[in-house]
């Protein structure tokens, strides 16, 4: 399935949607941006200094849990959030009636493969233990990285919502455990391998360069920046925007990540 296409659909149904309703935004009110703690936000965060140094009013709102960016940019009380990709943001719009839409992507963030027990994927036993993500959207992207790295396949006429049941060979016989996004990285001592998604393996103390698989820069999961539907031409989302894609951010991030995570500009 082309997901721009898919995307570029939604919002056009979202925009016209709502567009007699959108309210108006005063140019000079502060920016809240929403985030998931751990690195992501401190690269928010260090644009909002350059954007308050200029008198431009932004501020950064973290959120421990995921679900409540997307319910907090639909009700208004963030203009703009930065954590998700479009699979993710498209299936939040079809379960809960959201009118978010993705403005543009920011970086890719990749998810891998790691495990605490074996150094390479050949290693992995017979009947290993995997754990991935049990949120429907990070499944899938779960399942296409087992994929990718040989240890299953797909049923060919999967499209990006797939799930365990769509595993169409298993010939190593793995057994596939969903878990909160948050649990995988700490049940890797307990399992032989898991897909975890870069942030949250970071904040568990896990290091991008040694796992066994990364996704690489053609992953359809980048993070995008995202709004209300109404609210997505809000020129401060512009603004915010552009002093994000600075050289001081893009460095910021490559330093960090050792080139792991890769801005989108």
């Amino acid at each position: 399935m082309d997901l721009l296409r898919l995307f570029n659909k939604k919002l056009l149904v979202a925009t016209l949607s709502l567009a007699c309703v959108a309210p108006a935004i005063a140019a000079d009110a502060p920016l809240r941006v929403g985030a998931s703690p751990g690195p992501y936000s401190d690269f928010l965060q260090e644009a909002a200094k350059i954007a308050n140094a200029q008198g431009f009013p932004v501020k950064v709102i973290e959120f421990t849990e995921p679900t409540q960016i997307n319910e907090a940019t639909q009700a208004g009380d963030i203009d703009l959030n930065n954590f998700q990709h479009v699979p993710y943001m498209l299936r939040q719009n079809e379960a809960r009636g959201y009118k978010i839409a993705a403005i543009k992507p920011s970086y890719v963030a990749p998810a891998g493969i790691y495990s605490a027990k074996v150094k390479s994927l050949d290693a992995l036993p017979k009947g290993a233990t995997i754990a991935i993500t049990n949120d429907p959207s990070n499944e899938a992207r779960a399942l296409f990285l087992l994929q990718k790295a040989g240890l299953i396949k797909l049923r060919s006429s999967s499209g990006i919502d797939v799930g365990v049941a769509d595993i169409s060979e298993n010939p190593k016989n793995f057994k596939i455990v969903l878990l909160d996004e948050i649990q995988v990285p700490r049940v890797l001592p307990d399992v032989d391998a898991g897909v975890v998604n870069l942030n949250k393996g970071v904040l568990a103390g896990l290091n991008p360069k040694d796992a066994l698989l990364l996704e690489d820069k053609g992953s359809q999961w980048a993070i995008i920046w995202a709004a209300r539907a109404d609210h997505k031409d809000d020129p401060r989302i512009a603004r915010f925007i552009k002093i994000f894609e600075s050289d001081k951010i893009k460095q910021l991030i490559l330093a960090k990540f050792n080139g792991t995570v890769i801005p989108s500009w």
